[in-house]
Protein backbone atom coordinates (compact mmCIF):
# COMPACT_ATOMS: atom_id res chain seq x y z
CA UNK A 1 0.00 0.00 0.00
CA UNK A 2 3.07 2.17 0.07
CA UNK A 3 2.14 3.74 3.45
CA UNK A 4 -1.43 4.51 2.85
CA UNK A 5 -4.09 2.95 4.63
CA UNK A 6 -6.70 2.71 2.09
CA UNK A 7 -6.31 1.76 -1.34
CA UNK A 8 -9.23 4.10 -2.73
CA UNK A 9 -12.35 6.09 -1.56
CA UNK A 10 -14.72 2.63 -2.03
CA UNK A 11 -12.05 0.35 0.01
CA UNK A 12 -11.99 2.92 2.91
CA UNK A 13 -16.21 2.97 2.74
CA UNK A 14 -15.94 -0.94 3.11
CA UNK A 15 -14.11 -0.58 6.03
CA UNK A 16 -16.03 1.98 7.54
CA UNK A 17 -19.06 -0.02 6.94
CA UNK A 18 -17.67 -2.96 8.20
CA UNK A 19 -16.71 -0.79 11.47
CA UNK A 20 -20.34 1.11 11.65
CA UNK A 21 -22.24 0.84 15.21
CA UNK A 22 -24.75 3.25 15.13
CA UNK A 23 -28.80 3.01 14.54
CA UNK A 24 -29.95 0.67 11.92
CA UNK A 25 -33.66 1.62 11.48
CA UNK A 26 -35.12 4.83 10.04
CA UNK A 27 -31.64 5.60 8.93
CA UNK A 28 -30.88 8.50 6.26
CA UNK A 29 -27.12 8.51 4.96
CA UNK A 30 -25.77 11.50 3.69
CA UNK A 31 -22.37 11.57 1.52
CA UNK A 32 -20.53 15.20 1.46
CA UNK A 33 -19.67 15.67 -2.36
CA UNK A 34 -17.89 15.40 -3.93
CA UNK A 35 -15.54 12.34 -2.01
CA UNK A 36 -17.96 11.72 0.38
CA UNK A 37 -20.33 9.66 -1.91
CA UNK A 38 -18.24 6.61 -2.83
CA UNK A 39 -17.09 6.15 0.85
CA UNK A 40 -20.68 6.47 1.83
CA UNK A 41 -21.68 3.76 -0.58
CA UNK A 42 -21.45 0.43 1.13
CA UNK A 43 -22.79 1.99 4.51
CA UNK A 44 -25.80 2.74 2.87
CA UNK A 45 -25.94 -0.73 0.94
CA UNK A 46 -25.41 -2.78 4.46
CA UNK A 47 -28.20 -0.55 5.87
CA UNK A 48 -29.98 -0.90 3.03
CA UNK A 49 -30.88 3.09 3.65
CA UNK A 50 -31.15 5.58 1.13
CA UNK A 51 -28.33 7.79 0.01
CA UNK A 52 -28.06 11.43 -0.82
CA UNK A 53 -25.89 13.59 -1.32
CA UNK A 54 -24.38 17.19 0.86
CA UNK A 55 -23.17 19.88 -1.38
CA UNK A 56 -21.64 21.82 1.49
CA UNK A 57 -18.47 23.62 0.29
CA UNK A 58 -15.29 25.24 1.88
CA UNK A 59 -14.96 28.94 2.17
CA UNK A 60 -11.96 30.11 0.13
CA UNK A 61 -9.66 32.69 0.55
CA UNK A 62 -9.60 34.69 -2.27
CA UNK A 63 -5.43 35.04 -2.19
CA UNK A 64 -5.69 31.68 -1.83
CA UNK A 65 -8.18 29.34 -2.58
CA UNK A 66 -7.05 26.21 -2.15
CA UNK A 67 -7.14 27.64 1.38
CA UNK A 68 -10.51 27.90 3.62
CA UNK A 69 -12.13 30.40 6.52
CA UNK A 70 -15.30 27.95 6.37
CA UNK A 71 -17.95 26.13 4.69
CA UNK A 72 -21.22 26.53 3.19
CA UNK A 73 -24.69 24.19 3.18
CA UNK A 74 -27.25 24.21 0.34
CA UNK A 75 -29.79 25.61 3.21
CA UNK A 76 -27.24 28.51 3.95
CA UNK A 77 -25.60 26.86 6.76
CA UNK A 78 -22.51 28.40 7.55
CA UNK A 79 -19.51 27.54 9.96
CA UNK A 80 -16.59 30.13 10.19
CA UNK A 81 -12.83 29.38 11.66
CA UNK A 82 -13.25 33.05 13.53
CA UNK A 83 -9.23 32.24 13.92
CA UNK A 84 -8.41 32.65 10.49
CA UNK A 85 -11.05 35.01 9.50
CA UNK A 86 -9.33 37.17 12.05
CA UNK A 87 -5.80 36.52 10.86
CA UNK A 88 -7.18 37.13 6.93
CA UNK A 89 -9.54 40.25 8.10
CA UNK A 90 -11.92 40.11 5.39
CA UNK A 91 -14.48 42.68 5.89
CA UNK A 92 -18.17 41.77 6.54
CA UNK A 93 -19.15 42.52 2.86
CA UNK A 94 -16.36 40.26 1.27
CA UNK A 95 -17.53 37.12 3.26
CA UNK A 96 -20.87 37.61 2.87
CA UNK A 97 -19.51 38.23 -1.33
CA UNK A 98 -17.53 35.29 -0.93
CA UNK A 99 -20.56 32.98 0.69
CA UNK A 100 -22.94 33.64 -1.84
CA UNK A 101 -20.89 33.14 -4.74
CA UNK A 102 -20.02 29.69 -3.07
CA UNK A 103 -23.50 28.89 -2.19
CA UNK A 104 -24.24 29.79 -5.93
CA UNK A 105 -22.28 26.98 -7.14
CA UNK A 106 -23.20 25.02 -4.01
CA UNK A 107 -27.19 24.78 -5.80
CA UNK A 108 -25.90 24.18 -9.06
CA UNK A 109 -24.23 21.32 -8.11
CA UNK A 110 -27.26 20.50 -5.91
CA UNK A 111 -29.37 20.52 -10.01
CA UNK A 112 -27.03 18.46 -11.46
CA UNK A 113 -26.79 15.80 -8.93
CA UNK A 114 -30.62 15.32 -7.96
CA UNK A 115 -31.24 15.54 -11.96
CA UNK A 116 -35.03 16.55 -10.77
CA UNK A 117 -35.46 14.25 -7.97
CA UNK A 118 -36.09 16.12 -4.39
CA UNK A 119 -33.82 15.83 -1.44
CA UNK A 120 -34.40 12.99 1.65
CA UNK A 121 -36.10 14.49 3.78
CA UNK A 122 -34.17 14.50 6.81
CA UNK A 123 -36.91 15.28 10.05
CA UNK A 124 -37.36 11.92 12.09
CA UNK A 125 -33.88 10.38 10.68
CA UNK A 126 -31.71 8.73 12.10
CA UNK A 127 -29.10 10.82 9.87
CA UNK A 128 -25.15 9.51 8.66
CA UNK A 129 -23.19 12.02 7.32
CA UNK A 130 -20.11 10.70 5.44
CA UNK A 131 -16.92 11.91 3.76
CA UNK A 132 -13.64 10.49 2.76
CA UNK A 133 -11.97 12.43 5.48
CA UNK A 134 -11.48 15.90 7.82
CA UNK A 135 -9.27 18.43 7.70
CA UNK A 136 -10.25 21.40 9.49
CA UNK A 137 -13.73 19.85 9.66
CA UNK A 138 -15.93 23.33 8.69
CA UNK A 139 -17.44 21.44 6.02
CA UNK A 140 -18.71 18.77 7.63
CA UNK A 141 -19.86 21.15 10.36
CA UNK A 142 -21.96 23.34 8.21
CA UNK A 143 -23.47 19.64 7.24
CA UNK A 144 -24.12 18.98 10.94
CA UNK A 145 -25.54 22.77 11.07
CA UNK A 146 -28.17 21.39 8.41
CA UNK A 147 -28.90 18.31 9.68
CA UNK A 148 -29.92 20.07 12.98
CA UNK A 149 -32.10 22.63 11.48
CA UNK A 150 -33.59 19.90 9.63
CA UNK A 151 -34.66 18.10 12.95
CA UNK A 152 -32.93 14.80 12.75
CA UNK A 153 -33.37 12.57 14.97
CA UNK A 154 -29.90 11.83 15.80
CA UNK A 155 -26.64 12.62 13.77
CA UNK A 156 -23.79 10.01 13.46
CA UNK A 157 -20.34 11.11 11.15
CA UNK A 158 -18.31 8.61 9.99
CA UNK A 159 -15.09 8.81 8.44
CA UNK A 160 -11.82 7.10 7.89
CA UNK A 161 -9.48 9.77 8.90
CA UNK A 162 -9.70 12.70 10.92
CA UNK A 163 -6.58 14.64 13.15
CA UNK A 164 -7.34 14.51 16.61
CA UNK A 165 -7.98 17.97 17.00
CA UNK A 166 -10.69 18.24 14.04
CA UNK A 167 -12.29 15.22 15.93
CA UNK A 168 -12.48 16.89 19.63
CA UNK A 169 -14.33 19.85 17.80
CA UNK A 170 -16.69 17.81 15.99
CA UNK A 171 -17.59 15.11 18.65
CA UNK A 172 -19.93 17.10 20.75
CA UNK A 173 -21.66 18.73 17.91
CA UNK A 174 -22.59 15.04 17.34
CA UNK A 175 -24.42 11.78 18.96
CA UNK A 176 -21.60 9.65 17.35
CA UNK A 177 -18.42 10.38 15.79
CA UNK A 178 -16.43 7.17 14.30
CA UNK A 179 -13.14 7.97 12.58
CA UNK A 180 -11.36 4.84 11.86
CA UNK A 181 -7.93 6.56 12.23
CA UNK A 182 -7.25 9.33 14.11
CA UNK A 183 -3.93 11.30 13.75
CA UNK A 184 -1.47 13.28 15.90
CA UNK A 185 0.93 14.73 13.62
CA UNK A 186 1.58 17.71 12.96
CA UNK A 187 1.11 17.55 9.19
CA UNK A 188 -1.99 16.33 7.65
CA UNK A 189 -3.50 15.74 4.74
CA UNK A 190 -6.60 13.55 3.59
CA UNK A 191 -4.95 12.39 0.12
CA UNK A 192 -1.93 11.17 2.04
CA UNK A 193 -4.06 8.29 3.69
CA UNK A 194 -4.82 6.76 -0.25
CA UNK A 195 -3.11 5.09 -2.66
CA UNK A 196 -5.67 6.47 -5.46
CA UNK A 197 -7.16 9.88 -3.88
CA UNK A 198 -7.71 11.69 -7.21
CA UNK A 199 -10.38 14.19 -8.04
CA UNK A 200 -13.49 13.19 -8.43
CA UNK A 201 -15.77 14.38 -11.49
CA UNK A 202 -19.50 15.09 -11.48
CA UNK A 203 -20.25 11.92 -13.35
CA UNK A 204 -18.64 9.85 -10.47
CA UNK A 205 -20.98 11.32 -7.57
CA UNK A 206 -24.00 10.75 -10.02
CA UNK A 207 -22.21 7.14 -10.58
CA UNK A 208 -22.29 6.47 -6.44
CA UNK A 209 -25.96 7.84 -6.16
CA UNK A 210 -27.05 5.56 -8.57
CA UNK A 211 -25.29 2.57 -7.14
CA UNK A 212 -26.31 3.01 -3.94
CA UNK A 213 -30.40 3.43 -5.26
CA UNK A 214 -29.85 -0.22 -7.09
CA UNK A 215 -28.64 -1.62 -4.07
CA UNK A 216 -31.37 -0.24 -1.78
CA UNK A 217 -33.66 -2.71 -0.17
CA UNK A 218 -31.86 -5.28 -1.51
CA UNK A 219 -29.88 -6.17 0.90
CA UNK A 220 -27.02 -6.10 -1.17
Amino acid sequence: MDGALFADRLDAGKRLADAYDGPEENVLVLGLARGGLPVAVPLAKNLTSPLDVVTARKLPIPWSPEMGFGAIAPDGSTSINQEVLRSIALSPDEVRRIAAEVLREVHRRERVYREGRRPEPLEGKNVVLVDDGLATGYTMIAAIEMARKADAASLYVAVPVSPADTAQRIEPMVDRLLVLHLSRGYSFAVASFYRDFHDMKDSEVLDALEEARAGAGTGA
